[in-house]
């Protein structure tokens, strides 16, 4: 009978080729194996390295060399992973941690940017010209300047560049410095023409001749923000004033609607106005003066009275050719009166002269006049109102224009809150109109297939899938039956040993059951010799047996019929 312990299993054929022109020894085929192993296995270690792999996002760009070995030494203090782009010119870390390293950095004062300031000066060496001397003080100027113009929200950085000329002490050599700004300003962020005046004032300022008009500023798209006939166009617009002109048309439209609103509904009304204001300064000085009055109403100012006698005789009478002639015959009587007797004796005594002068005061009125800016020069209201909506009593709603009685009522409050001045010029429109229903917002929803989140999910899964796929099959496919190979337990070895068990089990058994038989057979002729059985009991042992044990008769019969 053969037994396990006597089996000797062939060794399996060669499985690999020969490679180099060595012999495939057991000891060279198991190297080789190990060596398929360790490969294999350094490849599922890169697969599940690659797929552990954090996604990389951009932490600062366009940084100088000082900035970014800040950064990086900030970095590998905080144990932050990090890498560079392609190009150099950015730092990258993985996308979970960017937000937090940001904040870090910027609690050390990273980046700090290119700009160094008054603290070049501090580290001048001995011995130093002239010429670096200058150099230096411009640089910090311009640095220092750079970070005052950073302070405005709306510039992330900036760049200022100044051409300042060599002294001369010839006037007619003499050049005036210039400057150049670049700004680069936030997303979505704009300077307006007030800001721009006041960085280019700022600039001017702190250099010494440098006019406003030298100052050049450019954006970071390349528009030049500090166009001259910009400048001279806004230069008589106040924004103070603007504001108040916009303010003052929303009060106005304000307490219209409130006082509407209650009637008609808050959203069943609009209404906009226009005002003219006048922000000219204006100052008027008056000197009037009124008609004289009569002597006995008026007030005397000053009153000088002379009087003055001549005693001696003079030449009197009429001067010329009429005095020297004859005296003309005359035709009527000479009667004298007395009152001409006394004039000619009284002339002929002496001349005797009075002069009176009065003058009176003259009424004077001076007025003068400053008017305020900021008047209203003229104001115009326009209201829409909308259908009044009624609902029946079926609930059915229906629209329906205003009365006359009631667009009468709208429009004498609308007077009232906008404080009408027919003498100004003011004017009012309402309008009853039936509005037109706000459209609706179509909001176009992304499939499921291209919506960011499910692409960022969908790439993450399909990157370990991927990696998992990838470990399964190199272990199942290389690995765990390289690793059978070098231990002996290949799938031929494990089938041939499998095998020659199950025939040695067999081989087994079947000696087991012919013993059976032949003892049973044994015992069965002794007994019938005892006994003198007849070929009856023999029967039945049969069938009894049969029945106890029927894999034992289908050996014997197998047996049999072998032996035939």
């Amino acid at each position: 009978m053969a037994t396990a312990e006597n089996t000797v299993l062939a060794p399996p054929g060669p499985v690999l080729p020969n490679i180099f022109g060595l012999q495939q020894t057991p000891a060279i085929r198991n190297i080789l194996l190990a060596v398929g192993a360790a490969i294999t296995l350094a490849i599922m270690v890169g697969v599940w390295l690659w797929s552990q792999q954090p996604d990389y996002k951009v932490l600062f760009s366009n940084f100088n060399d000082r900035d970014g070995g800040a950064i990086v030494a900030s970095l590998q203090q905080l144990n932050v992973p990090y890498k560079y782009s392609d190009g150099g010119n950015a730092i990258l870390v993985p996308a979970n941690q960017v937000h937090d390293a940001r904040l870090k950095l910027a609690a050390q004062g990273l980046p700090k940017g290119g700009n160094v300031g008054f603290e070049l000066m501090e580290n001048q060496k001995l011995g130093i010209s002239q010429f670096l001397e200058q150099v230096n003080f411009q640089r910090a100027l311009e640095g220092e300047l750079a970070r005052s113009i950073q302070a405005v929200s709306a510039v992330q950085t900036a760049r200022v560049h100044l051409a300042i000329p060599k002294s001369s002490v010839f006037i007619r050599d003499q050049q005036k410095p210039t400057a150049s700004v670049l700004l680069n300003l936030y997303p979505s962020r704009v300077l307006d023409q007030q800001q721009v005046s006041a960085i280019i004032h700022l600039v001017a300022s702190s250099v010494p001749e440098l006019s406003a008009k030298s100052v050049t500023i450019v954006d970071q798209n390349g528009n030049l923000l500090s166009d001259p006939s910009k400048q001279m166009a806004n230069n008589n617009l106040d924004p103070s004033q603007l504001k108040y002109v916009q303010e003052y048309q929303q009060n106005i439209v304000k307490r219209i609607e409130s006082i509407i609103s209650p009637i008609v509904g808050s959203s069943n009304v609009r209404a906009e106005a226009t005002a003219d204001i006048d922000f000219s300064r204006s100052e008027q000085a008056a000197e009037s003066y009124r008609p004289n009055s009569p002597p006995e109403a008026s007030t005397i100012r000053s009153q000088q009275t002379s009087e003055s006698y001549n005693k001696s005789a003079n030449p009197s009478g009429i001067p010329g050719a009429l005095s020297n002639q004859p005296p003309v015959p005359a035709t009527a009587p000479i009667v004298a009166s007395a009152a001409a007797t006394g004039q000619a004796g009284a002339a002929n005594a002496g001349l005797m002269q009075k002069d009176s002068t009065t003058n009176f005061e003259v009424d004077k009125t001076i007025k003068y006049t400053q008017q305020p800016m900021g008047g209203v020069k003229r104001l115009s209201v326009a209201i829409v109102v909308n259908y009044r909506t009624e609902t029946d009593k079926a609930g059915k709603t229906s629209t329906r224009p205003l009365t006359d009685i009631e667009k009468t009522q709208i429009t004498d409050l609308a007077r009232e809150a906008m404080g009408f001045n027919k003498d100004r010029g003011d004017t009012l429109n309402v309008v009853n109109s039936p509005f037109a229903s706000p459209e609706k917002e179509t909001i176009v929803e992304l499939p499921l297939w291209k919506q960011p989140d499910v692409i960022q999910m969908a790439k993450e899964f399909g990157k370990y899938a991927l990696a998992a796929l990838v470990l399964a099959y190199l272990f199942f496919g290389y690995l765990k039956p390289m690793l059978y190979k070098i231990m002996g337990k290949d799938k031929e070895t494990l089938e041939a040993l499998e095998a020659e068990k199950q025939k040695v089990l067999e081989e087994e058994q079947r000696e087991e059951e012919e013993a059976a038989i032949v003892n049973l057979s044994k015992e069965a002729e002794q007994q019938n010799t005892r006994q003198g059985s007849s070929y009856e009991m023999n029967l039945e042992m049969a069938k009894t047996l049969a029945k106890d044990d029927p894999r034992i008769v289908a050996n014997v019969v197998k047996a049999w019929v072998s032996n035939e």
